[in-house]
């Protein structure tokens, strides 16, 4: 499914995005039941990214709609839904210009919860506008391919000061030797998963490196389409897997209601 403001989206619609990429976006996943776990906190994501990247007001109740027209309900399955706010009128030379933008919703079936765990390899990395989640993901994407041929699952980013931030598409979190849940600190896209997961945890924020990891007892990543992930290992070091705050974590943000469309 590919809509734009409601109707089927075509190739000259789409074409700017490929072109011009200027926009932003949010991914949330609709359970069979037809909910979404922290929809409140997409929308209000949506309206803050429209703000800062085209300095105009999102309305979030008419997104709302577009998503629960492009789902079936209830659905056949698990999907995740994109929606990326774009303008295609916008000119490459001119991205000053006042905006008008549209709204974009995809959908595609959604994988498990908790997939296998993750292999990471550090890299060193910082995302433009990293509060915004922005539709500018060569970078990341980069990062991840670099991982992946040298033998990794997916990439954790490090900033200039050397501290582990996030992965490309995700947030990441460790547990601690004293099995405190500790999110790394740094400039980092607030994630919707990790925002529900410190409402439900106990945690602290602190910096973490590279040489920190192996001093930890556990790893997990977050975002909305597999919820809490395992990290089984960073550059070769060994993390526990199965252990009991991570499982916790996993329980806790599974049984969580959502909010319907």
């Amino acid at each position: 499914m590919t809509e734009l403001d409601g109707t089927p989206a075509g190739a000259d619609q789409l074409r700017p995005l490929a072109l011009t990429n200027y926009g932003h976006f949010t991914s949330l996943r609709v359970e069979e039941d037809g909910r979404v776990r922290g929809l409140a906190l997409h929308l209000e994501r949506l309206a803050r990214d429209c703000r800062a990247v085209f300095g105009t007001d999102l309305d979030t109740e008419r997104v709302r709609g577009l998503v629960r027209r492009a789902v079936p309900a209830p659905p056949d399955g698990p999907v995740v839904v994109r929606v990326t706010v774009y303008d295609p009128a916008l000119d490459l030379g001119r991205p000053a210009a006042p905006a008008a933008p549209r709204v974009l919703v995809t959908t595609r079936p959604a994988g498990p919860l908790s997939p296998p765990p993750l292999r990471l390899r550090t890299l060193p990395y910082v995302r433009d506008q990293a509060a915004v989640k922005h539709v500018g993901l060569f970078g990341a994407l980069h990062a991840r391919r670099a991982a992946q041929l040298r033998g990794a699952d997916d990439a954790l980013f490090t900033d200039r000061d050397g501290r582990v931030t996030e992965g490309p598409t995700w947030n990441v979190g460790f547990v601690d030797a004293a099995d405190r849940v500790v999110w790394p600190e740094g400039d980092v896209l607030p994630g919707v998963t990790m925002a529900l997961l410190r409402r439900l945890h106990p945690h602290t924020t602190g910096r973490v490196t590279p040489a920190d990891v192996a001093g930890m007892r556990a790893a997990f990543a977050t975002n909305t389409a597999v919820g809490v992930r395992e990290i089984a290992a960073v550059d070769g070091t060994a993390l526990t897997t199965g252990h009991p705050v991570v499982a916790a974590l996993r329980a806790a943000y599974r049984d969580l209601p959502g909010d319907p469309l």
